[in-house]
């Protein structure tokens, strides 16, 4: 479980495919902290730490993962929004995450708004019961708050999030443009309550 709040920006130092693709990430984390085993969202997907360095930990993602997440990420060079997993007694700051990935999302358009960065986001229709202006969602491992919401003629909803300067200085969201694809996940309240109203209609 996790809040969406990222604490460190990751970089992926080698990728090898093997049986899955194993990666060793760079980070700044403590790893005599992080346990074999334990859980690190790696740009909102949430794998396991199978080995680690003094600088550095090992995830295997399986070909399951690549295929349902965003394109380009899981390579040498790419940089990932990194969160430990939430313990009981820390402090809820964005809502709660799950590290399991939705859908893949297109940005359509970004623009400044004050010192903010407005984005405009695109999803499949499927996910349109379950997003809602104020409400929150997570994109690439980042809790953030929606501000709007339609669908589009091409049977995709569109919805916009604004990236503060602080959000964009401390994750990977700094520099988004059009055409970039992101790794989303839905509040889990949202999708409970959209499965329990699809099994009362049946």
């Amino acid at each position: 479980m996790f809040t969406g709040i990222v604490t460190d920006v990751g970089t992926v130092r080698s990728a090898e495919q093997r049986g899955d693709l194993r990666l060793q990430i760079q980070t700044g984390y403590d790893l005599d902290t992080v346990d074999l085993g334990a859980s690190i969202a790696c740009s909102g997907v949430c794998l396991t730490v199978v080995d680690k360095g003094e600088d550095w930990f090992a995830v295997d993602v399986s070909a399951e993962t690549v295929s349902r997440t965003a394109a380009d990420q899981w390579r040498e060079g790419a940089r990932l929004n990194l969160e430990r997993s939430l313990r009981l007694g820390d402090e809820l700051g964005g809502h709660i995450v799950t590290g399991h990935i939705d859908a893949v999302a297109q940005v359509v358009g970004v623009c400044s708004e004050g010192d903010s960065v407005r984005v405009g986001v695109a999803v499949p229709r499927a996910l349109a019961p379950m997003i809602a202006p104020k409400g929150s969602i997570t994109l690439d491992g980042v809790s953030l708050t929606v501000n709007d919401v339609k669908e589009a003629d091409d049977e995709t909803t569109h919805f916009a999030v604004n990236i503060i300067p602080h959000t964009a200085q401390n994750t990977t969201l700094s520099g988004i443009a059009a055409g970039r694809q992101l790794n989303v996940e839905i509040d889990v309240l949202a999708r409970y309550i959209d499965r329990m109203l699809a099994l009362r209609a049946q």
